[in-house]
C-alpha cells in the first residue's frame, strides 16, 4: 500500500494500516518491519504526513531521533511478547485471540502510574439519595497537588502523532477499562467547593485535536463567576510541534487563536504547555510561526519533556533546545524523567545520566534558559528532582529534592539516597542511613523505604 503525500497544510494520519508503507520508506530489514508491526498491535500508534514528510530524516532511519519518537520500535517490548504478537499476525489470529494476546502483555505494563486512579481521583464526597456518602471517583479529573486540578476532556483524548515513550498511552489503544475522561460540568462543581486550585491542567490526549468551539466549551466555563480562583488555565499540547498547521491553516485556526485571547482577556493567565522533546521540532517555518502567532494572543509558553534514550539523551540537544525556546520567547521548564510505565524499559536513561545531561546543557544557557528544572519524577507522592551526586564519607549519595508534593510541607527539603549508578526511577532508590525522621522517606507508605512511592512495576 503507498502512503498518499497530502498537500503540506491538510493533516493526514497515519495508522497501523500505513505502518507497513511507512516502514517500507527506508532499508529496515523484513525482520524489523514484522517485529514493529507487533508492538503496534500492543502500544498505540499514530503519526501524521507533516511528521513523516518534514520532521524524520528518513536516510538516518533507524537511528534518526524522530523516527524513534514516533514510530514503534522492536526493542519497545520483550523478545517473547513481540514473538508471540508478530507469530499471530503471521497466522491471521483471529481479533479475539489477537486481542487477549495483547491486552495480557498491557497489564504487566503498569498502564497508569504514580497512583492516577488510585490516589488522583478525588471523589464526589456528596451524600446520595439512600443516605450514604457518595465517594465514586469524579470522572476525568485528577487533583493530586492542592492547588492543581487536572481535566481529560472526553473528546480529547487522542493526538495529532503519538510519542512512542508515552506515559498516556494507555489512553489510547481503545480500552476503555484503561481509558480516563470526563465532562466539564463535574468538573465546574468540583471547583467551586475546591477554592484552593488556582491551576486547571487541560489534557490528555491532547485538548488541541477537538474543535476550537468544542474546546471553548471546555475552559469558557472556567471563566465564569464563583471560579475566580482559578486563575491559571494551561493546555498540555503537542501540536506545536506535530501539527504546527493547527494554529495557521486549519479552518478554524483564527477561531482557536480568539479563544486564547478570550481566556486572557477575562483576566486568566493562559499557559500552553509544549512538549519539545526534540529541537527538530523547532527547525521548521511552520513551527515558528505558530509559536509567534500563539504568543501574540497574550499566552506563555512553557517547554518540557523527558529526557529519552536514542532521541535526546545528550546535552547539546538540549541546550539547542532552550536557547532556541528563549530566543522564540517561550519559558523552559522541565527535563523530566521517562515514568514507570509502557516501554520505559527501553526508553529510560540511568538517574546519574540524565543529572549529567541536565547539568552539562544548563551550564551553556543564558539565566533565562535556566527556568528549567530537572531531572524531575513524577513519582508518586510528588515531582522529585535529583539535585546532584555527593560524596558523603566514603559514599556516594543522590540529592533529591520534592518540587511538588501531596504534602506541601515536603516542598523545596533536601532529602538523600544512595547512589545507584543503574537505578533510572524513584522506587529504586533507597535512603541512606542515619537520616532523621524528619526526612520526607521517614512520611512515604512502606515506611522507611520508596516501595509504593514511585508505583514501580
Amino acid at each position: 500500500m503507498a502512503v498518499q503525500r497530502a498537500p503540506a497544510d491538510v493533516f493526514r494520519p497515519y495508522g497501523r494500516k500505513e505502518l507497513a508503507a511507512l516502514l517500507r520508506r527506508s532499508s529496515l530489514t523484513e525482520q524489523y518491519r514484522r517485529e514493529a508491526q507487533a508492538v503496534a498491535e500492543v502500544l498505540p500508534f499514530r503519526t501524521n504526513s507533516y511528521v513523516v514528510d518534514h520532521l524524520i530524516d528518513w536516510s538516518a532511519v533507524p537511528d534518526d531521533p524522530m523516527f524513534r519518537l514516533t514510530l514503534p520500535q522492536p526493542d519497545m517490548l520483550p523478545l517473547d511478547d513481540r514473538l508471540r504478537v508478530a507469530g499471530l499476525l503471521d497466522a491471521s489470529a483471529s481479533r479475539a485471540l489477537l486481542g487477549e494476546a495483547v491486552r495480557g502483555i498491557r497489564s504487566r505494563l503498569n498502564p497508569h502510574p504514580a497512583g492516577q486512579l488510585e490516589r488522583n481521583v478525588p471523589t464526589a464526597g456528596r451524600q446520595g439519595q439512600s443516605g450514604e456518602q457518595d465517594e465514586r471517583g469524579i470522572p476525568g479529573i485528577q487533583h493530586k497537588y492542592r492547588e492543581t486540578v487536572l481535566f481529560f476532556p472526553r473528546r480529547g483524548q487522542t493526538c495529532h502523532a503519538y510519542c512512542t515513550y508515552c506515559f498516556r498511552w494507555a489512553q489510547f489503544v481503545g480500552d476503555t477499562d484503561l481509558k480516563f475522561t470526563g465532562d466539564v460540568e463535574p468538573l465546574v462543581r468540583y471547583l467551586r467547593e475546591h477554592t484552593e486550585v488556582t491551576d486547571v491542567l487541560v489534557t490528555g490526549g491532547d485538548p488541541l485535536v477537538m474543535s476550537a468551539g468544542l474546546l471553548a466549551r471546555c475552559v469558557e466555563p472556567l471563566l465564569d463567576g464563583g471560579l475566580e480562583h482559578v486563575s491559571t488555565i494551561r493546555l498540555g499540547t503537542k501540536s506545536l510541534s506535530y501539527w504546527p498547521h493547527r494554529f495557521l491553516t486549519d479552518p478554524d485556526s483564527e477561531e482557536l487563536l480568539a479563544l486564547f485571547r478570550r481566556i486572557v482577556a477575562a483576566g486568566r493567565h493562559l499557559v500552553v504547555m509544549a512538549h519539545y522533546s526534540h529541537p527538530r521540532e523547532l527547525s521548521t517555518d511552520v513551527a515558528l510561526e505558530a509559536v509567534r502567532r500563539v504568543r501574540e494572543t497574550g499566552a506563555t509558553v512553557r517547554v518540557q519533556a523527558p529526557v529519552i534514550r536514542g532521541v535526546n539523551d545528550e546535552a547539546g540537544l538540549w541546550t539547542e533546545l532552550w536557547s532556541s525556546a528563549v530566543r522564540l520567547g517561550m519559558v523552559p521548564y522541565y527535563m523530566f524523567v521517562e515514568r514507570d510505565t509502557g516501554p520505559q524499559d527501553y526508553f529510560a536513561v540511568p538517574l546519574v545520566r540524565a543529572w549529567e545531561i541536565f547539568r552539562d546543557s544548563a551550564a551553556q544557557v543564558s539565566g533565562l534558559g535556566r527556568t528549567a528544572r530537572g531531572p524531575v519524577m513524577s513519582a508518586d507522592e510528588g515531582k522529585v528532582c535529583v539535585d546532584g551526586v555527593l560524596n558523603l564519607g566514603d559514599d556516594e549519595v543522590f540529592v533529591l529534592r520534592y518540587l511538588q508534593a501531596r504534602r506541601p510541607s515536603w516542598v523545596g527539603r533536601p532529602f538523600l539516597a544512595r547512589f545507584d549508578p543503574r537505578a533510572t526511577w524513584f522506587s529504586q532508590l533507597a535512603p541512606v542511613s542515619g537520616i532523621p525522621d524528619s526526612s520526607p522517606w521517614s512520611r512515604l507508605p512502606g515506611g522507611l523505604t520508596p516501595q509504593g512511592a514511585g508505583a514501580g512495576r
